[in-house]
């Protein structure tokens, strides 16, 4: 074990190596940013695999041992047959006095376009207002959702290599091309390699969400899951004209409109009766946790842009947030919603929401007290209609113990990085991967971010700040001196 002092000179010559080559690190973030990798979009998917190409080159010129994993094709809901890009698994560093941490990451984006309202070309990351050398914000699509923290942890293994440094832990990368489109074909994978692939690692790190403000850091230790629900309403073959047909028949928008207000109350409370039954009781523990968070409830009101929340306190905002399900109605299929007037009748329709469930709510039973209680709404309306309710996706939530050794050393690295202690966070939103991780291998899951709260990690004009994607870089270095010191 190294004394603090000499460990303290290591970290001080891997942080200037660091601050040295800002320049080449952000040149690697442009040139992976310029990839149009959307997997969402299938002309696009051509662009998926060239970007899984570049990871594999870049870790084989790491010195890793590289295997691109061919996980076949799938099937559009249209009909179209598509390659699915290949995973790639890397490993670097064998030494078996040594803990194995697993890295996942991700290096598909969600789409963009110009017109969608960016600032800037989304494939170019462009750096603005970075007169200073740490003030600039790298906008572009994938800065920080994902492109940006999968290179700078490959840059921080990088920097060990390039200083000639012994490393303190082996390496394992799981690196996919279709995350924003579900990760097929991952959990599969994850499951035929388990027993070989993951049979030596000891930690699994995802750094694939971000802080909870804009300014302090924070570790991720749990994520609500998400049922998703259609309901359907339908009452003939063909939309039908209001003038000839409006008065005398059921409407199936109008059922289905009374069934998506039955939903939640005007509090935001879901009225699906025994809903909340099985939801984890608060702990004292937890509920310090929550007091001490810094989260500043104007700065995210204004991110989201809305006049008032639901709820008035910091502790209440998180607890809503994290501890408790929530239910939000996300649109109606069917309906007429093009500019104009038409005095249409839609003869079908289809409803869509979405429960984000947490510990301890099991799917099977949300699913049944859901159609359940919208049955018996609709049945009260006696409307000859035919009605169908199920429920095309459903993800479970995910929880770590924030007392693992791995929460403890990546806390140690950002007291080194930040000089401060991390907020403990959960996601209010759904992050599968972390899930099929932990079931499948058993291992210790963390999530930890290094983009800030305003990233904008789906919308327009995302970015990561130089800030952030520099000393991320150092954080993640740091946390493998930690995580080696305390084996």
């Amino acid at each position: 074990v190294m004394s603090s002092s000499s460990s303290s000179a290591l970290e001080m010559e891997i942080f200037q190596y660091i601050d040295a080559h800002q320049r080449d690190f952000i040149k690697d973030l442009k040139e992976w940013v310029a990839v149009e990798s959307d997997s969402v979009q299938p002309h696009l998917r051509k662009e998926v695999m060239r970007m899984m190409a570049l990871v594999a080159d870049r870790l084989a010129a790491l010195g890793a041992t590289v295997n691109s994993v061919n996980l076949g094709s799938h099937q559009l809901p249209d009909g179209q047959v598509l390659p699915l890009p290949s995973v790639v698994l890397g490993e670097l560093g064998k030494d078996p006095q040594n803990p194995t941490v697993c890295f996942y990451g991700h290096v598909d984006v969600q789409p963009a376009k110009k017109e969608d309202g960016w600032n800037t070309d989304p494939y170019t990351l462009t750096e603005i207002n970075g007169v200073h050398l740490f003030i600039g914000n790298l906008y572009g699509r994938g800065a920080t959702d994902n492109k940006g923290p999968v290179l700078a942890w490959i840059n921080a293994v990088e920097t060990f290599r390039a200083l000639k440094l012994a490393m303190p832990v082996n390496f394992k990368f799981v690196i996919e091309g279709m995350e924003e489109a579900g990760s097929l074909g991952l959990e599969k994978l994850l499951e035929e390699e388990n027993q070989s692939f993951f049979s030596d690692v000891d930690y699994v790190v995802i750094s694939d969400n971000l802080w909870l403000s804009n300014k302090k850091p924070a570790l991720t230790y749990g994520s609500r899951g998400n049922a998703c629900f259609f309901v359907e309403v339908e009452c003939g073959s063909k939309d039908l004209h209001s003038g000839t047909f409006g008065g005398i028949i059921h409407e199936p928008l109008l059922d289905l409109i009374a069934l998506l207000d039955s939903l939640v109350d005007s509090t935001g409370h879901i009225q699906i009766p025994g809903i909340y039954d099985s939801v984890a009781a608060l702990t004292e523990e937890e509920r310090k946790l929550h007091e001490s968070i810094e989260f500043d409830l104007e700065e995210h009101r204004n991110n989201c842009g809305v006049k008032k929340f639901l709820y008035d306190t910091k502790e209440e905002i998180l607890l809503h947030l994290w501890r408790y399900p929530s239910l939000s109605i996300h649109g109606i299929e069917g309906a007429f919603h093009e500019p104009g007037i038409k005095t249409v009748i839609p003869a079908k329709v289809i409803g869509k929401f979405s429960i984000r469930q947490v510990p301890d709510m099991d799917l099977a039973v949300v699913k049944q007290q859901v159609v359940e209680h919208l049955e018996g709404v609709f049945s009260k309306r006696n409307s000859p209609n035919k009605l169908k309710v199920s429920m095309p996706l459903g993800a479970k939530p995910w929880l770590a113990d924030v007392n693992d050794l791995l929460y403890k050393a990546a806390r140690r690295a950002i007291k080194t990085v930040f000089g401060e202690d991390p907020d403990f966070i959960r996601d209010g939103s759904t992050v599968p991967v972390a899930r099929v991780f932990q079931t499948i291998t058993q291992k210790s899951v963390m999530m930890f971010p290094i983009g800030a709260a305003d990233d904008g990690e789906h919308s327009q004009n995302e970015k990561i700040s130089r800030h952030n994607y520099i000393e991320g870089t150092k954080l993640f270095a740091a946390f493998f001196l930690e995580i080696a010191k305390l084996h």
